[in-house]
């Protein structure tokens, strides 16, 4: 299998369930987007000191596909679901127990790991905002927007937690 097929030289791509859209269709731009959060993930990984950082972007990691896909799918069940959200969520009070209550504003960029953390966290909020773009004129699963709101939520609490690791 070639890795070109050309059948996107003239702006369409093909959606995860085969229908043929733009490429600058919100639901292009929508799962887009969370391609870029993913690939910010992954650089946050790479330079990640703490092994719970490193272990927890890596089980993100493997829940991103299952977004990308409900975004890049018409009238198809929800990969997303409430256990993802409820992980998230157990993720973000576990991290929130671990670490110093917040006084001030945080400044990102205390760690490189920490620095991409942030990106993902502000890359997830545009990916959550083209979501509702996608929701004005398409149909959506509801889950998949709870779900990018609390990722970059966990995002932000790991970027913390690495920030701290790296002054350790």
């Amino acid at each position: 299998m070639k890795i070109y097929t050309k059948t996107g030289d003239r702006g369409e791509t093909s959606l995860y369930t085969g229908e043929r859209v733009e490429k600058n269709s919100f639901r292009v731009n929508a799962y887009g987007t969370v391609d870029e959060a993913n690939s910010a993930l992954a650089m946050a990984r790479a330079f990640a000191v703490n092994p719970i950082v490193k272990e927890q972007i890596y089980q993100l990691q493997k829940v991103m596909p299952y977004l990308m896909a409900d975004l890049a799918s018409i009238n198809q069940p929800a990969m997303i679901t409430d256990e993802h959200v409820a992980a998230l969520e157990h993720g973000i009070d576990e991290l929130d127990a671990k670490l110093p209550p917040l006084k001030h504003f945080v400044i990102p960029g205390d760690s490189q790991a920490g620095a991409m953390l942030d990106m993902a966290r502000t890359i997830i909020r545009r990916a959550e905002r083209v979501f509702y773009t996608l929701a004005k004129f398409e149909s959506v699963h509801e889950i998949d927007r709870v779900f990018l709101n609390r990722l970059s939520d966990y995002c932000f609490m790991l970027m913390r937690l690495e920030d701290q690791s790296s002054k350790q």
